[in-house]
């Protein structure tokens, strides 16, 4: 039986260029999985398999890899820090146990940080903190922790300090033991000693030393009387509170270092098995039943019990379809058959795999605690369940944003359509963000994804993967519809032919809901003049229509229906009249109720060098932008604001002439608020002309 206080399922996310991925190889090379380090500069990052990702230089997909230190098995996940992607970083964390957040020394707490530090939060995910890259230009430890407090809202417990900083950064000090790690300048990360404080940051360390401890005995009452008291607990009770508050989310224990020059590694690995919670530490899954409303009952880590694991990923290689599986409770043997709940189907488990990267190790069987992959699970699909045929539940789903831009494509020649629709099959499968529908009138293929650099990998991967060639069209924005007024009506469907009928009549309200809540359906009919059985019709036919608003043909938010009154025949009325009535009803009464057109509002987070903030400013202003904060740093500006999608389109290129190409930038999806009118009826002219109405 394996012992799961010797696992640690870890993943390390951040900011693009903070240093996940060289940090990942980092621990790879010192827990001895990899010999030869590979650099993401030269495109020879281990986890960086992708051809887009070894030119770009950054992560795309989430990567697997196993390893050991310290007789402790790490499952890590390493993942994409662009704001596209976050899907990646979003559905790793919930399967997580524990993480490293890496931040830069010199950018700080950068705009994907912040996104990822909220997922990690929303998932309960207890994390270590690695500031990296100390040996750069404007490194600076003690900004980042500020920052880590003051943006992020976060507790970081200092654990080391810095001795030097850029060029002559040489080492750290730890604090609890009052040693100083110094490594030379080979780059071999073995090549380190262990000596006293230096002298000139003696007193900087006792004070450090004594907020760490302060902090940490906090968690123990009858520790912290002896301190007050003057008796010091033992090194062991004190990483037994760091422990207790660092599972508990009351603080996260914080490193530095400099994973390329390899300072500073060991102590984060030190640091992952010491304080990071092992499987059965972690708050259990909650289950939920086929309606998705909680049972009460959870997931366990436990082997013994019934089977409960979670499918998390899907990717498509050489040998076929690979599904990565969060394994909760219960065991999984080669052989077995399992229930997917979410199809009600049982599927057979062929090869079980353990991932390193891109490359694999066949086993047998995996238990509660475990992070594995199967190969031809053929309709599993992210987010569902695997569970016990005898004894099934399902663990609670997975929830994706939708997505806020599109773009045509078609094949280039007529051979290549049947491929086009295998290898979009394949990418849906893969990635939850990314939609593809067939637009009715014009037959085109439209893809819809999170930003423009998320559809342009995707084209991508269908011309390099997929041996596709296409012809793309121009980005377009996933506009939504609404209205502004309450409209109270009603609705007579009747049509006579031979025999029985058709008839239903309703009175209803059609009104704007609340800001986000969709699409609301309500009845208040007393008496029985619409007999209960016919309610769900009517709901599900104003929910239909609701998919195509009466502007143009986008989809309708934050719309209430109110079901009054109405009549009924005892012989003609069926499900399918009310259903109609309810679909003309929707035609009849929405564009009497001032529709309107929202347009996708971005939150964009611009990083640029001081003397060009006055132009990034006026820039964004053009752009319909409204600016909601500005940071000055050491390094240069940060500039929150709100700017329409439909104005970001090609603004990395603009940014960059700006900027000397030294701007960066990062967006996701704020919210939908009115289009202005002249930007409205250009939409509304190009959708009709596109519709043909």
């Amino acid at each position: 039986m394996t012992d799961l206080s010797k696992y640690r399922n870890i993943g390390i996310f951040a900011h693009v260029d903070a240093g996940k991925t060289t940090t990942t190889e980092r621990i790879l090379s010192l827990t001895g999985k990899i010999h030869k380090i590979g650099e993401v500069h030269d495109g020879e990052a281990t986890t960086d398999f992708m051809d887009q990702e070894r030119e770009r230089g950054i992560t795309i997909q989430s990567a697997a890899t196993s390893c050991f230190w310290n007789d402790y098995r790490l499952n890590i996940i390493d993942t994409p820090g662009h704001v596209d992607f976050t899907i990646e970083v979003y559905r790793s964390l919930k399967v997580l146990d524990g993480g490293i957040g890496v931040f830069c020394g010199s950018g700080g707490v950068e705009p994907q940080s912040e996104t990822n530090w909220r997922y990690a939060n929303d998932s309960e995910v207890a994390r270590i903190i690695f500031v990296n890259k100390l040996d750069r230009m404007g490194a600076d430890f003690y900004r980042v922790v500020d920052q880590i407090e003051d943006i992020l809202g976060a507790n970081p417990l200092v654990m080391v300090l810095p001795i030097g900083i850029e060029d002559d950064f040489r080492g750290v000090v730890d604090l609890l033991t009052r040693k100083a790690w110094i490594w030379d300048e080979s780059g071999d990360p073995t090549k380190y000693h262990i000596e006293e404080v230096p002298a000139d940051m003696a007193a900087q360390v006792e004070e450090y030393r004594e907020k760490l401890i302060e902090t940490a005995l906090e968690q123990d009452d009858e520790a912290m009387e002896m301190y007050l008291e003057g008796e010091e607990p033992d090194l062991d009770t004190i990483r037994a509170c760091v422990r207790k508050g660092t599972i508990n989310l009351d603080f996260f224990p914080t490193y530095c270092g400099s994973a390329f020059k390899n300072k500073g590694v060991q102590l984060v690995l030190n640091a992952v098995v010491d304080f990071l919670p092992n499987p059965t530490e972690v708050k259990p899954q909650p289950e939920v039943d086929l309606e998705g409303n909680e049972t009460g009952e959870y997931a366990v880590v436990d082997p013994a019990r019934p089977l409960r694991a979670l499918a998390f990923k899907i990717m498509d290689d050489r040998y076929g379809a690979l599904t990565f599986i969060r394994v909760y409770s219960g065991k999984l043997a080669k052989g077995d058959n399992v229930l997917n709940t979410f199809t009600g189907k049982t599927e057979r488990i062929g090869r079980i795999v353990e991932m390193h990267a891109d490359s694999r190790n066949e086993l047998t069987a995996a238990q509660a605690g475990d992070i594995i992959a199967v190969l031809g699970m053929k309709n599993v699909h992210t987010g569902h369940t695997l569970a016990d045929e005898r004894n099934p539940a399902t663990l609670e789903p997975m929830v994706f944003p939708d997505p806020v831009i599109s773009m045509a494509v078609a094949p280039k020649d007529k051979s290549g359509s049947e491929k086009l629709g295998i290898a979009l099959g394949k990418m849906v499968a893969e990635d939850p963000s990314f939609h593809v529908e067939t637009d009715q009138d014009s037959g085109e293929t439209i893809l819809k994804g999170m930003g423009e650099l998320h559809l342009d990998i995707k084209v991508d991967i269908l011309r390099r993967t997929h041996s596709v060639e296409v012809t793309v069209g121009k980005p377009q924005v996933a506009y939504r519809e609404t209205i502004t007024q309450r409209v109270e009506d009603s609705y007579t469907h009747k049509k006579q032919t031979g025999g029985s009928g058709q008839f239903g009549k309703i009175d209803y309200i059609i009104e704007p809901g609340e800001a986000r809540s969709g699409y609301q359906f309500e009845s208040v009919v007393t008496g029985g003049n619409v007999p209960r059985e016919f309610w769900p019709a009517i709901d599900k036919g104003f929910r239909d229509m609701m998919e195509e608003g009466v502007l143009a043909a986008y989809p309708c938010l934050d719309v209430k229906v109110t079901l009054l009154d109405g009549a009924f025949h005892a012989v003609d009325s069926s499900a399918v009249a009310f259903e109609i009535a309810a679909k003309a009803a929707y035609r009849q009464s929405m564009p009497k109720a001032g529709p309107q057109l929202l347009e996708p509002v971005m939150r964009v987070d611009v990083f640029t060098p001081e003397a060009h903030v006055g132009d990034v400013i006026g820039d964004l202003n053009r752009r319909r932008g409204m600016i909601k904060a500005q940071d000055t740093g050491p390094t240069g500006a940060r500039i929150k604001a709100e700017v329409p999608l439909g104005e970001m389109f090609g603004y990395i290129g603009d940014l960059r002439t700006m900027t000397s190409g030294r701007g960066q930038f990062s967006m996701e999806f704020d919210h939908y608020a009115p289009c202005p009118r002249n930007i409205a009826e250009i939409v509304i002219a190009e959708a009709r002309e596109r519709l043909g109405r």
